[in-house]
């Protein structure tokens, strides 16, 4: 079966190996960088994709996915919430107080986001009690001032269930003694492990020991939502306060957590373009071994034009030979990367029961292992940009050897 003569012959060049070692190599090299870059492109998102979901796993498992207040406060709750849970896509709703204050014990103190909540509405909209490590929600009854704190937050003050702490608000009291820090101690009934962020910065007490303390008696501030889904909350929960009436205002968790998301997905674009610099390079190789390849060829270019090949075929012969080793180093990273990518937490985990050490430090890090999703999409983006860059990098040395004259080539020959 005939081939093309451009295919024919850019593939064979491919696979150059007598008298030219040195341009051998350069293909080689090429190769081996257009596949390591891949490889290591598809690897890098895969991890950022993992920690993206565990962020949002975790943190979403236990902050709802959605927030209503309204200004003043609300006095019937009930009767919002019962309209609240027949909207679309709604599963749950309970009331919530919070505020900011600095909690102290032991001579240290760190600041936190208080929440007040109920604790069986809780239950229903976020699934810290699922997380509790020490003690219970139950604890969290009216005027038992009892606090539940976060695994981090709780080593950080040192203290344990049945210990006390002292909450002081950004606020003063005036008394005819003088003006003091409003401040009150809780009881530690319970410690909470989600292994994100609120592990270090919130603690929860009954929803009415918060609303006497942000002096809001009888009242909650709002009502947090619980959707189906996480991502049908985006969009809905603003229609859903504007449609309360006048006062209630509404954001979700993208909002409120949008600025974490947002920072992973930033890292995660930076790191892509500063890997895709390892893959510009591999093109650039290219370049080179074509252009040596075209100066070493300038003989056989010559014949092969007097032997009736066009320029444009020329051209062709030189694209094929530069194509094909970008193709070839490209789908080799590409499918060393997909396996690496679906394999990856395994593999670390089999390196830290070989080596004996924890890459992730549980007491440190939020996760205690490698997480890593494939997603098809970033395969695809990061295959087509190689074969792009590879395709490009062929134009400039394939036009130069189609300008060769035969007869200026062949005049020393």
């Amino acid at each position: 079966m005939l081939k093309p003569v451009p295919l024919f012959i850019g593939l064979r060049y491919v696979a150059a190996r007598r008298r030219q070692q040195f341009i051998s190599f350069i293909n080689g090299f090429s190769l081996i960088g257009m596949a390591l870059g891949v490889l290591a492109l598809i690897v890098v998102t895969s991890v950022m994709n993992g920690f993206d979901r565990e962020l949002k796993t975790r943190i979403l498992s236990v902050v709802p996915h959605g927030f209503i207040e309204r200004e003043g406060g609300l006095q019937e709750w009930q009767g919002v919430a019962q309209k609240l849970e027949q909207q679309p896509h709604v599963e749950a709703v309970s009331p919530f107080v919070k505020g900011f204050a600095l909690l102290s014990a032991y001579g240290d103190s760190h600041g936190v986001e208080f929440q007040g909540v109920d604790p069986k509405a809780l239950r229903d909209v976020s699934e810290v009690g699922e997380h509790m490590v020490m003690g219970s929600l139950d604890e969290l009854q009216p005027r038992s001032y009892q606090i539940v704190l976060g695994r981090i937050l709780a080593q950080q003050l040192n203290v344990l269930p049945g210990e006390s702490v002292t909450l002081t608000l950004p606020e003063v009291a005036v008394t005819p003694a003088g003006i003091f820090p409003r401040t009150k101690r809780f009881t530690v009934a319970g410690v909470f492990s989600v292994g994100a962020q609120v592990d270090q910065n919130v603690a929860l007490m009954n929803v009415e020991d918060a609303a006497r303390l942000m002096r809001m008696s009888g009242r909650v501030q709002g009502l947090q939502l619980r959707f189906d889904d996480m991502d049908n909350a985006l969009g809905r929960v603003e229609p859903y306060a504007a449609a309360l009436g006048e006062g209630f205002s509404g954001e979700d968790w993208s909002h409120s957590q949008g600025s974490l998301f947002q920072a992973v997905k930033m890292e995660k674009t930076v790191v892509t373009l500063m890997l895709m610099i390892i893959v510009a390079v591999a093109a650039f190789n290219i370049v080179s071994a074509l252009v040596l390849m075209v100066a070493d060829k300038r003989s056989d270019i010559a014949v092969l034009r007097t032997l009736g090949l066009t320029s444009r075929q020329i051209m062709a012969v030189f694209v094929v030979q530069g194509s094909a080793i970008g193709l070839i180093g490209a789908f080799t990273g590409a499918l060393l990367g997909i396996l690496i990518a679906l394999n990856l937490t395994e593999m670390v985990s089999w390196m830290e029961n070989l080596l004996g050490a924890k890459i992730f430090d549980p007491r440190v890090f939020f996760v205690s292992y490698l997480p890593s999703e494939f997603r098809v999409g970033d395969a695809v983006v990061v295959l087509s940009a190689a074969i792009c860059m590879s395709l490009l990098a062929t134009l400039l040395p394939a036009w130069r050897a189609a300008q060769i004259e035969p007869a200026e080539a062949l005049r020393y020959e």
